[in-house]
């Protein structure tokens, strides 16, 4: 049997609005408090951030996941012990995995433009 993310990740807001939104993330059901300062900017994951061409890796921007970890380690560490998430190697990519997928950029949504 294939099991999914424990982690669930969503971004608040969509469409030309995204720099208002904040982080949802839980752990197996259960949600996570952020640390303020990650609450509501965007989590520097890796793609292409543009709406003009989604395709174009000119316009990619973020860290890819080992880079991202190494550089978000003391966070995630003190996240994971405040709400007992083993601190597996596994658990830090899945967290990266699932944020990864909503994350953002001013660029994204073309709102400011």
């Amino acid at each position: 049997m294939v099991q999914g993310n424990p982690f669930l990740a969503k971004w608040t807001r969509g469409g030309n609005l995204l720099c208002h939104g904040e982080w949802i993330i839980s752990w197996q059901g259960h949600p996570l408090v952020l640390p303020e300062s990650r609450r509501e900017k965007d989590m520097g994951t890796w793609a292409i951030y543009s709406i003009i061409d989604p395709e174009d890796e000119t316009f990619a921007q973020g860290l890819e996941e080992d880079e991202w970890i190494i550089e978000n380690v003391d966070w995630l560490t003190d996240l994971f012990f405040d709400h007992q998430i083993p601190m597996e190697s596994d658990n830090y990519r899945l967290f990266y995995q699932a944020v990864n997928r909503q994350d953002w950029r001013c660029t994204s949504c073309a709102g400011c433009m």
